[in-house]
């Protein structure tokens, strides 16, 4: 029967598991064998990785990136998790989907263990169904089919529910972890098997036997045997065994068992500092011992007796023991599915129990900062504003030795000579690295730019209106919040977006790269620095911790805008992770550059050799060339491929260009490729018209170019070209924010909202609202009011462009 059930945690495999389920819980005939299902690996939608485990037991992890370390997991299904909404039989795609998962894991070569409840909800579905046909048997017979709607299910006790539902739940936990080609063993307990040091020695050999034969035990309390748990109104006439004697269970078997991780999954997100639902209720991250005081429990579960605060107790106490834990929800539809494989990555789910404190704040600590600091900052004068920037480009240039000094480490331990990191970096990275006293002063004239443009651009009024009569409306120009730039190998990147955010009155989270630690790290120094000439030193904060970037993009209730500066590949990643947060970016910069019949055979050479080679690791460097099909094997082509080849640029043939070669460089393999190196595809078009066709079709709305000599030909591109720059006889590179004069720029954005192209001051900056009347009320306004509306535009005061 079940070798015809899919090896899966799909829907399929859930729809056609059903109604086994069903017909074991009532006939109590039913075994699988783990033969009866083929061996089967490419059965999980979760990707199968093996990973070196190997971990002295005694110590908890300390952070969450260790987790992926984790050898011997024990995962505690709380009532809520396993029982259905009624209370009356099991949630079975929640369940399926958690055997999967603890199958992934236990097939990456680590050691699971369950401890579960759910007995007395699948033996109440089991005794419900027995006593409605008993019942409707009798009635039947006795008093007619009438009386069959007055049938009343008596309360049933919890104890029986338990031995009549354990068969069943062990059964079906047999049934799925087979699709994986995983056996398990069921174990029951009582408070007795730890009291009694026999029986304990003996739980401990059965358990250690069991991993060692690569099964899954599955533990339980004897819910038929243990001392019947107090009432509760809740339950709907069914007392369930205390889900607290579970945690309890879980947290003893973790120690006992020496384990690295317990995961307690409930139906809430985590610990948090206040009653869930409540107002001011914020998920706590990591616990700490001793934070108990700073912490109010709410209520319990809908199931289960424990709550809360009996699920920290036992946390606690496996900390103690040497166990790291994690609670989260297993009961999400949206997270369920990857929760417990999302908690061995190390990703920020739930709340995770720690002994070590961090030395600085946390990363939601420092969003709080941001947003507060960056308000004040808002409020500041603009000449106030322009102080701290100017200052922070005196601190440039005043403590240039010890930035290179700084830089100058980072770029060993990049290259390699640091005996104990031996990184290393392809050479464009390094490029990027590199810090020099060229590029302080250069940056120090940047920040000097966005330093003069923004003493006009907080709280500047771009529109007002008279409403009516003393009711006018005005549109100012305000900060965006709370922005977070992530940046990779570019420690120029963070004073540069440090200025803009001070000049827009942002508050600003940084995230650099590793690679940078040493560089970033005192440039962030001098930037709080700057700030602190008035006060707002918090405004501007260097996440330090372990966080990853995933983690970060979460932040939706503490982050307005999210600003990518690395690699086509970081942005994609940022873009797919970001939930509800914008970002600002591109992903690729796909340049083109097409070089027309009537272009200049004295232009052409000196454009193609600035875009592609002046800095091929920028996101403004020409990618493909597009050549008119008249002038192949003309003068002009020749020096073009000459210069390029001096250059050392590996050309790649687009289609038509090979068709036309007997002997051609390497066929591209694709026409969307950003090499980001000193690689070019060469590619021929038609006409202006083709040119255009192909950029629309291959490009990245980035950066695109005509390279000739007919203005009416230049101008039909220009308008035609729909990428956020568009030029006319001018190299690529130009497509940045210092050379088109905003001082800097945060990035370059490919979107058609809000902000296109480099994106500097006025980019992060948005609008808010402003009406002042006296005691105007929309009622006068109507049919038989006594107020009409003026709608008249009102001059806008003039910007200061000194």
């Amino acid at each position: 029967m079940l070798s015809q059930v899919y090896c899966s945690g799909s829907q399929p495999f859930r729809q056609r598991l059903l109604p086994w389920v069903q017909s074991t819980a009532l006939s109590r005939s039913h075994r699988v064998q783990p033969s009866a299902i083929r061996h089967v690996r490419s059965w999980s939608n979760i990707p199968f990785i093996t990973v070196p485990l190997s971990r002295t037991h005694g110590k908890s992890f300390a952070h969450r990136s260790e987790l992926k370390h984790a050898k011997r997991i024990v995962v505690k299904l709380g009532s809520a998790v396993v029982t259905r909404g009624d209370e009356c039989g099991l949630a079975l795609g929640r369940l399926a989907s958690i055997v999967e998962q603890v199958s992934v894991l236990q097939n990456q070569g680590r050691e699971m263990m369950l401890v579960t409840s759910g007995a007395v909800a699948f033996g109440k579905q089991r005794l419900r169904h027995e006593i409605l046909l008993s019942q409707s048997v009798r009635q039947a017979l006795h008093s007619g089919q009438n009386q069959l709607k007055e049938m009343a299910i008596p309360v049933l006790e919890a104890r029986a529910c338990a031995a009549a539902g354990q068969s069943g739940l062990m059964a079906l936990y047999e049934a799925m972890f087979t699709q994986y080609s995983i056996c398990a063993a069921q174990i029951l307990v009582t408070n007795l098997d730890f009291h009694d040091e026999q029986k304990r020695r003996n739980l401990n050999g059965t358990l250690h036997e069991l991993l060692r034969m690569n099964i899954v035990p599955i533990v339980n309390t004897n819910d038929a045997v243990v001392p019947p748990a107090e009432p509760n109104s809740d339950l709907q006439g069914v007392n369930v065994i205390s889900v607290k004697d579970n945690d309890s269970l879980a947290a003893r078997l973790a120690v006992e068992m020496k384990t690295d991780l317990l995961i307690v999954l409930s139906d809430v997100e985590g610990l948090f500092d206040s009653p869930p639902g409540s107002d001011d209720a914020k998920l706590i991250d990591i616990f700490y011992p001793g934070d108990q005081q700073s912490v109010t429990f709410g209520t319990k579960s809908r199931v289960g007796m424990g709550g809360m605060e009996a699920k920290v107790k036992a946390a606690l106490w496996a900390l103690q023991g040497g166990t790291s834990v994690v609670i989260a929800n297993g009961t999400h539809p949206k997270v369920s599915g990857h929760v417990i494989t999302d908690i061995v990555e190390g990703k920020k789910v739930g709340t995770f129990f720690s002994e070590v404190k961090p030395a600085g704040p946390t990363v939601e600590q420092q969003g709080e900062m941001a947003r507060s600091g960056g308000r004040m900052l808002a409020t500041l004068e603009p000449e106030q504003r322009a102080e701290i920037i100017h200052h922070l480009a005196d601190l440039l240039t005043d403590q240039r030795d010890e930035i290179l000094l700084a830089n100058k480490k980072d770029l060993e331990e990049a290259e390699g000579k640091d005996q104990v990191i031996r990184r290393r970096l392809a050479a464009p990275l390094l490029k990027r690295l590199s810090l020099s006293t060229s590029k302080l002063n250069s940056l120090a004239i940047g920040l000097r730019q966005i330093a003069a443009s923004s003493q006009d651009s907080v709280g500047r009024v771009l529109r007002r209106t008279r409403i009516a009569k003393n009711l006018e409306l005005e549109q100012v120009a305000v900060p965006i919040g709370v922005l977070l730039v992530i940046f990779e190998s570019r420690p120029d990147c963070l004073p540069q977006v440090a200025a803009l955010a001070i000049a827009s009155g942002n508050g600003l989270l940084l995230k650099g790269g590793k690679e940078a630690t040493h560089s970033n790290r005192i440039l962030h120094l001098l930037a709080q620095e700057a700030l602190s000439i008035h006060g707002v030193k918090e405004a501007i904060q260097l996440v330090n911790t372990r966080e990853e970037v995933e983690d970060l993009c979460r932040l939706d209730k503490m982050i307005d805008l999210i600003i990518p500066r690395g690699s086509s590949q970081l942005v994609r990643d940022i873009q797919k992770a970001a939930k509800g947060i914008p970002v600002m970016g591109h992903s690729e910069g796909i340049c083109h550059m097409y070089v027309d019949s009537e272009a200049s055979v004295d232009k052409v050479t000196r454009l193609v050799r600035d875009s592609k080679c002046e800095y091929p690791a920028a996101c403004n460097a020409l990618e493909t060339l597009l050549i008119h099909r008249d002038l192949l094997r003309t003068p002009l082509f020749d020096q073009i491929i000459d210069m390029l080849r001096v250059e050392q640029v590996k050309i790649h043939a687009g289609p038509k260009f090979a068709s036309y070669l007997t002997f051609s460089p390497s066929e591209v393999k694709s026409l969307r490729t950003e090499y980001g190196d000193l690689e070019l595809c060469i590619e021929v078009v038609d006409s202006v018209q083709e040119a255009i066709d192909h950029i629309h079709k291959y490009g990245s709305s980035h950066t695109d170019v005509i390279v000739t000599e007919n203005e009416k030909t230049a101008e039909f591109f220009l308008q035609h070209v729909d990428s956020a720059c568009v030029f006319w006889n001018a190299s690529t590179r130009f497509s940045d924010g210092y050379r088109f004069g905003l001082g800097a720029e945060v990035g370059i954005s490919t979107s058609r909202i809000h902000a296109r192209g480099p994106v500097g001051l006025e980019g992060l900056l948005t609008t808010k609202w402003l009406l002042r009347g006296q005691d105007h009320v929309v009622s006068d306004f109507s049919e038989h009011g006594s107020l009409k509306y003026l709608h008249e535009n009102l001059p806008v005061p003039q910007r200061n462009t000194n």
